[in-house]
């Protein structure tokens, strides 16, 4: 996944000193550079790279409309030309920063270099005026770490929000299951609204493709063989099946240009290949959104926190599914087809037969997830309206079960649990390691129709 390229826009004004707000604009530049964020700004299309005039909308327009930027950043740098700042937040109808560096004391004549906080006050009215959606930055110092979080999540923020509003392609390998009413979902209103685009696949060709891969992959099938705790296979045969349906799925994605998949994964698939195909799930997982049981609405969750993540970590469409045995703010947090990539270290991947459905068949993964910190999302929606569930939690200890999971504490189930059953949710949530949910409830700011619910009290 490529980086989020921002188009730095610094802000000045023709009043107040323009050396301090040049500095201020050279220092903010090197700070980015450290902070590895992509950016182009505006040297050499405007004097001294800075909006000083109304006149320059225009031109900065252009400039950062030929760069393709995906989110725009305006610091003011001594004061704020608020017209122009409106217009080219609305011209260009990016996700957008404001920030500016906290003023320094008054000169001893009493005289000051700039008045930062007083000029973002005007060009935040022109931006609501104007109905341009803003994130802002608590006015501070460069070096103060409110700075680095906020363009941090404002990034991870518009990575997330951007797959929506410029469009997103989910891959579903087969229908949706005759009683998982819970999964239906609105396809003409997800295009419509959205920008979601669901590419169906026949359940039946893409077997008749899987199978034509299966001799290709015999020998690493053999090999993994060594590797994992297999049981119930009488030879390695039938992981080469498994290992057919990842390569189908991969290919598939490549093919169509796939944002996410999600894959009705039995009973079909289960029949026709003679063995649970979950572990290609898991495989895939490692590196694209997966849902499966045909749950589209998960498959954007698993999109938008995968994004949020810049795709650094990997994505578990996991289940609400049990609460702790003695902590009332535990979780189980459950399901098959990890990825991989989560496993506990030290733990060791295992195939073999379902836990609950009465078949002969094997090949389901049974494995413990890492510890760490935790993110859920929920995309979901009915009767025309969508929000979008965030909390936070962490790993924490539980009894043992099979397949994969990991329990999960937070601040009050309670409250965790009537917000999700009462409202457009049902039990399967995204889930990754590490902290998002500022960034994915601030992404809703910038998708007309997803109203953010925070399922965290704080």
């Amino acid at each position: 996944m490529k980086k989020t390229r921002l188009g730095l826009c610094p802000i000045g004004k023709f009043v107040f000193s323009h050396e301090d707000a040049l500095r201020q604009k050279t220092a903010l530049q090197a700070k980015l550079r450290e902070w590895q964020v992509e950016f182009v700004d505006l040297e050499y299309v405007l004097p001294d790279g800075l909006v000083r005039d109304q006149a320059h909308v225009a031109p900065v327009v252009e400039h950062f409309r030929k760069q393709a930027i995906d989110a725009l950043f305006m610091p003011h740098c001594n004061f704020g030309t608020e017209g122009a700042v409106g217009m080219i937040g609305r011209k260009l109808g990016v996700p957008t920063l404001v920030w500016g560096p906290r003023d320094e004391a008054p000169l001893p004549d009493g005289t000051r270099l700039r008045d930062t906080l007083c000029g973002m006050f005007a060009s935040t009215k022109v931006l609501k005026k104007l109905g341009v959606p803003f994130t802002y930055i608590e006015n501070c110092r460069l070096d103060e770490p409110a700075l680095r979080s906020g363009v941090d999540m404002f990034l991870r923020a518009a990575n997330a929000a951007n797959a929506l509003r410029r469009g997103m392609r989910i891959g579903l390998i087969g229908q949706r299951i005759d009683f998982f009413w819970s999964t239906i979902s609105n396809e003409s209103e997800l295009l419509e609204r959205f920008n979601v685009e669901v590419l169906p696949v026949d359940m039946v060709t893409f077997i008749e493709n899987a199978r034509q891969r299966v001799a290709g992959c015999l020998l690493e099938a053999a090999q993994l063989m060594k590797q994992l705790d297999v049981a119930n296979y009488p030879d390695h045969e039938p992981l080469a099946r498994v290992l057919a349906v990842r390569d189908q799925m991969l290919a598939h994605v490549a093919d169509n240009g796939l944002d996410a998949v999600a894959i009705q994964d039995f009973t079909s698939l289960v029949d026709a290949m003679g063995t649970y195909c979950f572990f290609a799930d898991s495989l895939v997982a490692n590196t694209v959104p997966l849902a499966i049981e045909s749950d589209v609405h998960g498959a954007i969750s698993t999109a938008l926190l995968h994004r949020a993540a810049f795709a650094t970590t990997p994505v578990f469409l996991a289940e609400y599914t049990v609460r702790h045995p003695q902590d009332d703010n535990g979780v189980l947090l459950w399901h098959a087809g990890a990825p991989t990539e989560m496993c506990k270290p030290g733990a060791k991947v295992k195939l073999g037969p379902h836990w609950i459905l009465p078949s002969p068949l094997a090949g389901m993964p049974h494995f413990p997830l890492r510890d760490g910190d935790i993110t859920v999302a929920r995309f979901d929606g009915d009767t025309g309206k969508y929000r979008l569930a965030v909390g936070e939690g962490a790993s924490m200890p539980g009894p043992h079960t099979q397949n994969n999971y990991v329990w999960m504490k937070v601040d009050n189930w309670p409250r965790w649990e009537r917000i999700l059953m009462e409202g457009e949710f049902i039990h399967h949530t995204a889930m990754t390691y590490g902290h998002y949910g500022a960034a994915l409830v601030e992404a809703c700011k910038y998708i007309p129709g997803l109203e953010p619910v925070r399922l965290n009290e704080d």
